[in-house]
This record gives C-alpha cells, structure tokens and sequence, in this order.
C-alpha cells in the first residue's frame, strides 16, 4: 500500500476503519489454527470448539477472548490460565470455576477479585483436604464444575 492510498481526512480514515472492524467482526476465519470446530477469529489454536476471538488456547471449548489458556471451558477474556471453567477477566490461574476478576490463583470455586490465593470458596480460605470435601458436594449442585 503507498503512502497516497491512506485517508487523511478525518472522515475517510474513520470510514475506512469503520469498514475493517466491520469486515473482521464478520470474519470466521481462524488462522494458524488445527482441529479448531466451530470457531470464529481463533488464532494459533488446537483442538478447541465452539470459541471466538482466541490465541493460542489448547483444548478449550466455549470460550472468548482468551489468550494462550488450556483445558477451560466457557470462560471469557481469561489469559494464561488452565482448566478454568465458567470464569472472566482471570489471568495466570488454575483450576477456578464460576470466579471473576481473580489473578495467580489456584483452586478457587465461586471466588471473586482475589490475587495469589489457593483453596478458597465465595472468598473464603479452607485447608486443601476441606477444599475438596466442600468442591465434591458443590459438583453435585453445579454439575459443570465435575470436569474441575
């Protein structure tokens, strides 16, 4: 592209960009991307389903805007997490389900804005062995979390 092809109108320019969000907001293309199924904007992912506008997550299903997260399921804007499960806006962690704004965290189950905390339920702190007595009983209530 030559220098002359870019708008310098105000106008022109926020058109044409107008045009290239709308274009790639349309877009379902997934480049970079192997046995990714019905996904949309995925980029350098594998083996993950029904998911929009990722990067390099790995086995993840129904997810979005994601980054380089593995084994989570239904999670949105969750970065370098693992085995994540209904969570946001989470970076770094592992093993949360149904927890928002959490970061560096492990273990957490329905926990919200905590950092660097492991075993923790509704923001409360238990030892790991009453952790899992407690997680095994909520599995039964929230179906969803079993794959934790």
């Amino acid at each position: 592209m030559e220098e002359t092809d870019i708008p310098l109108k105000k106008s022109e320019f926020e058109s044409a960009l107008r045009t290239l969000r709308s274009d790639h907001e349309r877009s379902k293309d997934n480049p970079g991307s192997y046995q990714s199924d019905s996904c949309q904007r995925c980029f350098d992912c594998m083996f993950t389903t029904k998911s929009e506008d990722c990067y390099q997550c790995t086995y993840c299903d129904q997810c979005s805007n994601c980054s380089q997260c593995t084994h989570c399921s239904k999670c949105d804007h969750v970065y370098e997490s693992s085995y994540c499960i209904e969570s946001s806006n989470c970076t770094r962690s592992s093993y949360l389900i149904m927890s928002d704004d959490c970061h560096e965290c492990v273990f957490c189950f329905g926990c919200v804005g905590l950092v660097k905390k492991e075993f923790h339920i509704l923001n409360q702190p238990f030892k790991k062995d009453q952790y899992f007595r407690l997680l095994e009983k909520l599995q039964k209530v929230f179906p969803a979390a079993k794959r934790a």
